[in-house]
């Protein structure tokens, strides 16, 4: 949600804004039909194809385009995404026309594309194509300062929406709000206002706090990853041995581990030769857009 209104900003605030804006979930359609839905077909060209279909880029021409999810873009159809994004130039499938159109993309992705890129599940040339113009989007909980403002906007909506009127919003309730970490992000703030403009009677909302507690319970039960737990070990161990890595006295005896294979450990989980925290901050995976 949070990822189309600012596509939706970039658009309202372009030369382009009094054109159409175009969004596809590329993860909410079957892998079989994304190529139609993103470049159109021919009638005839599956079965089912009982007419023309304009795809989205088709109908994006001189307007904007909002990819969603662009990391599950299947390799097979990459070329294609990035020939359209290189030269403006596509096929319907089933045909052999050649179409043209000037879309202005904005991609987004909640997977790190650069991992995509080292799996070989991203074309590289497409990823460099994606990432002209990243704009990061840190999660709610990264930045709660503008958890009043969602709040105040959507306690304007839903009152209204049921007939129903709110003035004001209890002081341990709003610091409530704010200290939750919103695992769901704005959809989650949003559903869960919906949720009490409902339960609420008269001028004072009555949200139900005990839910925020519950989901703040559960999320604390999510495994954490295995490569946190080896990242810190192997930072304490060095950290312990000075950064010592080989010899008798180095980690890499120490952790039972020849040195090139330390080495290798440390690159992939972002170690740094030297000292440093052994509990770093993880880079966000943030959306990539053109």
């Amino acid at each position: 949600m949070g990822k189309e209104l600012i596509a939706r900003a970039i658009h309202d605030r372009s030369t382009r804004r009094d054109r159409s804006f175009l969004k596809l979930n590329c993860a909410a359609i079957p892998i079989g039909l994304l190529e139609s839905e993103l470049f159109g077909h021919e009638r005839g060209a599956f079965t089912g194809a009982v007419a023309r279909k304009v795809g989205r880029f088709e109908a994006a021409n001189q307007a904007t385009l909002f990819l969603d999810e662009v990391g599950d873009i299947p390799r097979e159809l990459q070329p294609k995404l990035l020939r359209v994004l290189q030269d403006g130039e596509f096929e319907r499938l089933g045909s052999i026309q050649t179409q043209r159109a000037n879309v202005r993309l904005i991609a987004a992705t909640n997977k790190d594309l650069a991992e995509f890129v080292a799996q070989n599940q991203l074309r590289r040339d497409l990823y460099y194509r994606l990432n002209v113009f990243p704009m990061p989007v840190p999660p709610l909980r990264d930045r709660s300062g503008d958890i009043p403002l969602l709040v105040t906007h959507f306690v304007r909506i839903y009152p209204e929406r049921m007939h129903k009127q709110i003035e004001w919003i209890p002081t341990e309730v709003m610091e409530a709000l704010v200290g939750h970490s919103w695992p769901g992000n704005i959809r989650e703030l949003q559903n869960f206002i919906e949720r009490s403009v409902i339960l609420t009677d008269g001028k004072t909302p009555r949200p139900p706090l005990g839910g925020l507690r519950q989901t703040a319970e559960i999320d604390s039960l999510k495994p954490v990853k295995l490569e946190e737990p080896e990242r810190q070990h192997i930072c304490k161990t060095l950290e312990h041995l000075h950064w010592v890595i080989s010899g008798p006295r180095g980690a890499a005896l120490r952790l039972g581990l020849k040195r090139s294979t330390l080495y290798a450990r440390m690159q992939k989980l972002g170690i740094l030769p030297g000292p440093q925290p052994a509990f770093g901050n993880k880079s966000l995976h943030a959306p990539f857009s053109v």
